[in-house]
């Protein structure tokens, strides 16, 4: 018995031993090398095509956005004239690009009191490597996914409902300067709230969140992304419906209406009161001479 137990023993600490404790840390260091390489591939080729863009997206910044934004995107605040140029795009995010970019509305043909929508310069790979370049300056908003703007996954009673909803939202904060169906309207010092009918749910979701130009930007904290969801879901059912109202002088508001009815219901009523006039005291005159 003695000699069993003192050969356990020896047994027990020749286990424990240093070389031992060796061989189970390498074992354990196999084995978690040998799971991380099966299931991490993707997200390694992931971020090297992430680093791929940013500096795709680097060149093609230096290019045609360091004029006015700076090398480094750190803007330029004033020209030669003293006129603002270009501001900081640190902390604008991927979704200000996304809309700026990919809407025509940069690079800016001029200085102007705000950038027009027009042709897309960038293809959409382009448009993401800047996006991707911008991104990296500092924490900003992302570009949304489809399921951030999009009703489809809902019923037909969630539907309306968020539509009522995004009606009521629109009506108070959007109806100032974007007037009440959406066709846009002017604003001070020579800017003016785009017509945002028929426009990507994407882009208007994006211009929620990030302000572009005169535009208040409307953060998570201030209106939900279920309520700009639902915003968009009220527009986009203003693109389907018809105009009940028939001819509608461009959807201006109520400036429009007004000139047209002074001008031409007005205008049109004066014409026909002296033309009744007129006709007749012409009348009375050859009566008077007969």
């Amino acid at each position: 018995m003695r000699f069993l137990n003192r050969s356990a023993g020896r047994l027990s600490r020749h286990r424990r031993g240093p070389l031992a404790g060796v061989a189970v840390l390498l074992l354990g260091l196999l084995l978690t090398g040998g799971v991380y390489t099966a299931l991490a591939p993707a997200q390694a080729d992931q971020q090297a095509s992430s680093t791929a863009d940013v500096e795709a997206g680097r060149e093609l910044f230096l290019v045609g956005c360091a004029f006015c934004h700076g090398q480094n995107g750190e803007g330029i605040s004033t020209d030669r004239d003293g006129y603002q140029v270009g501001p900081s795009l640190v902390g604008v995010g991927a979704a200000a690009v996304d809309f700026q970019v990919g809407t025509g509305r940069m690079p800016m043909s001029h200085p102007g009191a705000q950038a027009p929508r027009k042709k897309v310069v960038y293809s959409d790979e382009e448009i993401a490597q800047l996006a991707a370049y911008v991104a990296s300056l500092g924490p900003g908003p992302a570009i949304p996914n489809p399921e951030d703007y999009s009703i489809d996954g809902l019923s037909e009673e969630e539907r309306e409902k968020a539509i009522a909803n995004g009606g009521q939202i629109f009506l108070t904060n959007c109806t100032a300067c974007h007037n009440y169906n959406g066709k846009s309207g002017a604003m001070p010092r020579g800017g003016f709230a785009p017509n945002i009918r028929n426009v990507e749910p994407r882009h208007i979701y994006e211009a929620l969140l990030t302000g572009p130009q005169t535009m208040p930007s409307f953060s998570n904290g201030n209106l939900s992304p279920e309520e700009k969801r639902d915003v968009i879901a009220y527009i986009q059912s203003m693109n389907d419906s018809p105009e009940i109202g028939g001819f509608t002088l461009g959807g201006l508001g109520p400036v429009a209406e007004g000139m047209f009815g002074w001008i031409i219901g007005v205008g049109g009523l004066v014409g026909i009161a002296i033309w009744i006039a007129s006709h007749t005291t012409r009348s009375k005159k050859n009566k008077a001479e007969a």
